[in-house]
């Protein structure tokens, strides 16, 4: 009798030790993750602001628009545009200024 109760107290302590290493393992994985994601985020951001705005325009815009000639439309035209796309391509402040440079210098 005393033998299944070792063996029960055994099996006991082997459960509650697994289940400690998966909590601390769980924890060590979403900090982790968390780092990762803010260390992602700050390249995209700085990579952005070394850009012309003519490579702005070809990476953004052309994601759902056909490229057009920025000829095509008027200097207040494209200040609409780009007012508008500017929430819509959540493009930051420095971003939306390049590219409506360039479309106003090359029209």
């Amino acid at each position: 009798m005393k033998t299944i109760a070792i063996r029960y107290l055994a099996a006991g302590g082997l459960l509650g030790l697994a289940t400690v290493a998966l909590l601390v393992a769980g924890c060590q994985t979403s900090h982790t993750e968390h780092a990762d994601a803010t260390k992602s985020n700050v390249p995209t951001q700085v990579a952005s602001a070394g850009k012309g705005g003519a490579q702005l325009w070809t990476e953004n815009c052309i994601r759902c628009h056909n490229i057009r000639s920025p000829s095509t439309y008027s200097d207040a035209d494209w200040e609409v545009a780009m007012h508008h796309m500017r929430i819509r391509a959540n493009l930051t402040a420095e971003e939306h200024k390049k590219i409506l440079e360039f479309l106003k210098s090359a029209n």
